[in-house]
């Protein structure tokens, strides 16, 4: 604690923000001058947690912020002196807070580490860059987006130049970026976040929304996290590739004497997820917007289904890489989702399906492409709107235990509201469609 009070004081300090998350996933911060920093270390923050969405009810107002030590970190971008701690929520007397996001997560690794087991994750964070311009409004123009490079070529320089300082950012607040590249769609683009303890990688995802929005901005650019921002164009997704490692074998998910060279554990963890990939679904993709880019094609997974080789599937098992072990990726999240109240469920249905032994399918692999009647497409579709995955997670005791009832109950609000608002809009389509029709 006091090297981080000298940290601040040797690299000028002035301000530090105290960040976390509410409960559907948005940055939240308090400011203070960093006179405070040694105070707050010990005693943490109080603020009125009513006020943001989803976190507090009135009668559990005064919460407080206890940073996290291990998260201090310079922001490069501030003209200010500036430095930022993440932080947990807590209630008067110093227990967690329950509704607090980075504290279900704590939970669920808490229950793995019981097992034996760590949960480590490499993401792939895909989003758009555009124009930044009105979007409502009078003046409201479409959006634009700043280039237009196709998947793996050279990115044009205003692009290239947001994704190497993001990336210098996230190595200022310890964070290993594997690669960026161009992606498929107009002004999309792919940050890898390399393999990382669960918990430190969603504070990751959290550092790199927040610094690619805030270059962006300062660089006349607007980055968007929206699952399908553009009709016409692949929508964007969080891939999330998860190793269980066994604290006392390595990694728990390879067997090269068995079938697909992955281990009985591996195989049950795919299971559980697969088992529980409907009520997952909501968590992991919890905007409306969500449901078009699963629905969507251009490999975005549409059915409860795993494979080794073929990108459309649910979930894929790639060849394990020198150094690296068995990985198995999630394709269905996308980088509108809450890091933390994803990978607590995430994990949560892979342990279940160990703990009860859930047997595995057969992979959609030979299927190709297409998927056929004789496999993938015999399995589950996923959820087709939002409104179908909330009814999904309501109905799954699993998923609601990897959210805990405060949270689930504060989620499920907010996007059933959100469901029913999306559900009364009448939008431009329908009355280019129906006005003069109907």
């Amino acid at each position: 604690m006091t090297g981080i009070v000298e940290r601040a004081h040797a690299a000028g300090i002035e301000v530090v923000h105290l960040q976390f998350t509410d409960v559907p996933g948005a940055i939240k911060s308090l400011t203070i001058p960093a006179s405070r920093l040694e105070r707050t270390l010990q005693h943490g923050a109080w603020f009125d947690g009513s006020s943001v969405e989803g976190l507090a009810r009135t009668a559990e107002s005064d919460l407080f912020l206890q940073p996290d030590a291990h998260t201090f970190a310079v922001v490069p971008w501030e003209k200010t002196p500036t430095a930022r701690l993440i932080c947990d929520v807590h209630v008067p007397g110093g227990a967690p807070f329950s509704a607090d996001p980075r504290q279900a997560l704590k939970s669920v690794l808490a229950e793995a580490a019981e097992l034996g087991f760590d949960y480590r994750v490499s993401i792939e964070v895909e989003f758009y860059v555009f124009e930044d311009r009105e979007l409502t409004g009078p003046s409201a123009r479409p959006l634009a987006p700043v280039d237009r490079s196709g998947y793996f070529e050279v990115q044009e320089v205003r692009a290239a130049n947001l994704c190497r300082e993001a990336t210098d950012a996230l190595r200022d607040f310890g964070v290993e970026v594997e690669a960026s590249h161009a992606e498929v769609g107009p002004g999309q683009h792919e940050i890898d976040i390399a393999d990382m303890a669960a918990l430190e990688a969603a504070d990751a995802v959290v550092a790199l929304k927040w610094a690619l929005r805030s270059l962006a901005r300062r660089a006349g650019m607007l980055v968007s996290f929206m699952p399908k921002p553009l009709e016409e164009a692949p929508g964007s997704g969080l891939h999330i590739s998860q190793a269980l490692v066994d604290r006392a074998r390595g990694d728990a998910f390879s067997d090269p004497a068995e079938r697909y060279e992955l281990s009985e554990a591996a195989a049950q963890f795919i299971a559980g997820q697969l088992a529980h990939a409907r009520g997952l679904s909501a968590v992991v993709a919890p905007l409306v917007n969500s449901y078009k880019r699963l629905a969507g094609g251009a490999e975005a997974p549409a059915r409860v289904s795993w494979a080794r080789i073929h990108r459309g599937a649910l979930i894929r098992v790639p060849e394990a890489a020198a150094g690296r072990g068995t990985r198995l990726e999630l394709r269905a999240p996308d980088p509108s989702c809450n890091p933390y109240l994803a990978l607590a469920a995430m994990l949560k249905t892979g342990l279940d399906g160990i703990r009860n032994q859930l047997p595995l399918s057969e992979p959609a692999d030979e299927l190709g492409s297409e998927l056929d009647t004789e496999g993938a497409e015999a399995a589950d579709p996923l959820p087709a709107t939002l409104g179908e995955a909330l009814e999904e997670l309501n109905w799954d005791p699993v998923v609601r235990d990897a959210l805990g009832q405060p949270i689930f109950e504060r989620f499920l609000t907010a996007k059933e509201q959100e469901w029913q608002a999306f559900g009364r809009h009448i939008s431009s389509w329908e009355l280019a469609r129906y006005l003069e029709g109907a």
